[in-house]
Parts: structure tokens; sequence; C-alpha cells
């Protein structure tokens, strides 16, 4: 009777065996199914240009006919040549200047919004991203109307007496001024929503330990609230340093001479009437370069922080 038993109890556990086996190559072929077709549009539309301006970069391909091979000449170019990393300079310090401060004027408002209480929250929330509703274009030209002379600024000034007519402020447009001013006008909401998802999400269980425990709201928002916050802010000042950092249409738009930036540079290597490819190439490239390593080096601070316990 034990021995029958015992090979029933055999045989019923050898039976799902092949059934094991066939999930796991179900669920071995369902894998590269689903990331198939996201994986080969990344290829197609995002590996293969780069990799494409890389080889222009290095005189692989060129617009022009003649010989053409392998060559660093348009990086030891780019490296000898000061005009373009001092354009990459300036255009790094407009980017952090104009982050900072959005991060800073964003953060009591995703705050407020996250931790007030208000049942309006998402209401204000979708009146925060409202804008977005029009055209990026429209909102950029739309500041050139306020910032212009005859715009809705000087002439208020003018109709003050704080300014002579006919003696307009002139640096309000076609200046860093009005570049650093739009930009950050552009890119408020995506700095104030990682971080008020951030906020969002706060354990408030964290805050009333805190109380109990006999720290101020300040304590409590320095031990607690910033450090648990942080991986927002480091999200929301990476969504508006990286396209700030290769920005073209703003400045064209509303920043003239002064307002030149890197990606402006880039773009009239590449269309304007005598083009050079090669050099735009490596500037394209080392742009995509310095982003990335600036992402990998920030991505360390997305990761969820401990509270400090001091």
């Amino acid at each position: 009777m034990g021995r029958s038993e015992g090979l029933l109890t055999s045989a019923a556990g050898d039976t799902p065996a092949p059934s094991r086996r066939r999930r796991l190559l179900r669920l071995d072929l369902t894998t590269p199914g689903l990331l198939g077709l996201p994986l080969a549009w990344l290829v197609v539309f995002f590996v293969v240009p780069i990799v494409i301006v890389a080889a222009y970069s290095f005189d692989v391909y060129s617009l022009f006919p003649g010989p053409h091979g392998f060559t660093f000449a348009g990086w030891r170019g780019f490296f000898h040549d000061a005009v373009y990393l001092r354009l990459f300079w300036k255009s790094v310090q407009m980017s952090l200047i104009v982050s900072a401060i959005i991060v800073v004027l964003a953060y009591p408002l995703a705050y407020f919004l996250a931790l007030s209480g208000t049942k309006r929250k998402y209401i204000l929330l979708l009146v925060l991203i409202a804008p977005f509703l029009t055209s990026y274009l429209l909102r950029v030209l739309a500041w050139k109307v306020i910032l212009g002379d005859q715009g809705v600024v000087n002439s208020f000034l003018f109709w003050t007496g704080l300014r002579a007519e006919g003696n307009p402020i002139s640096q309000l447009l076609y200046s860093r001024f009005a570049v650093m001013l739009v930009l950050g006008y552009i890119w408020l909401p995506f700095v104030a929503l990682p971080i008020f998802v951030s906020l969002e999400n706060l354990d408030r269980r964290l805050l009333e330990a805190a109380s109990d425990l006999g720290a101020s709201r300040l304590q409590a928002f320095r031990r607690v609230t910033l450090p648990l916050s942080a991986p927002g802010i480091v999200a929301a000042f990476l969504f508006v340093f990286i396209p700030t950092l290769g920005e073209f249409v703003t400045p064209s738009l509303v920043g003239g001479a002064s307002g030149y930036m890197y990606g402006n540079q880039i773009v009239d290597l590449f269309g304007t009437g005598f083009p050079d490819w090669e050099t735009g190439s490596v500037l394209a490239i080392f742009l995509l370069g310095v982003v990335g390593v600036l992402t990998i080096v920030f991505s360390r601070f997305l990761q969820p922080r401990q509270v400090a316990a001091d």
C-alpha cells in the first residue's frame, strides 16, 4: 500500500515538469516579443542616427565629394578652438542658473500642492500644466509682445511715468535675461511635477513621528521632508537642465546676439548656406556625451534616500 502511494506521489510530482518547462519557454518568448518592437524603434530612430552623426564627426561620411577616411581632425579643431568651448560654457552657465532658480521657485509650489491638504490640489495642478495646452512656439512669441520696446512692460512704464516716452528698456528683449526668463517660464511645470510626486508619496507618519520626538517644523523639514524629496529635486533639475543646455528655438526668437547658445551653433553649422556637418556633428556628439555623463552621475541621487538618524 505504501509502495503504491509512493509511486502515485512520484508520478504526480513528475507530471508538472513538462508544463513548467512550457510555461518557462512561453515566458522566455513573451519577454523578447514585448520588448522587440520598442527596442527596434529605439535602435532605428535613436541609435542609428547617433552612429551616422558620429561617422560625420570622424569624416567617415561627408557632404562633399572626394576621398574621405577616419580622422580626428574635427575633434582636434573643436578642442583647440576656444570659441566653441566658450560658447558651451556660456550655455552651461545659463542652464545652471535657470535650473537652480526654477527649482527654488517650484519647490514651495509643489510643497503646497502636495502637503497642504487642500481638496483642490489636483485642480490647481491642472491649472499649473494648462499652458501646455497651447503651442510652445506661441508661448515664446507671446513673450516678444510682453518684453518688446512697445510691449506690455515698457508701455506700463511709459504710462506710469517711470520711463520717458520713446526711451524703452531695450535689455528686456534680445538678451540673456530674456532667454533665461522665457526658459524658466516654459519649464516651470516640468520642475514642479516631479517634486510634487516625490512629496505626494511621502509617508506622513514620519512627520508625525518627528513631531512626537520634539522636532520643530523646520527640523522635520530639514531632516525628513527634504532628504526624502531629494530624488524629485534632482529629477526636476535634470528635466530643465538637459533640454535648456541644447535649446535653440527660444534663443533664436528672444535671445539675439547676447543670448546665442550652443544649440544655435549646432543648428547653424548644419543648416546655413555654407554647412559644416563635420564640425556640427562634433559639437552634437560632445553635447550628447556630456548629457550622458551628467545623467549617470546624477542617477545615484535619484534613488530613495534614508532619513538622517541624528
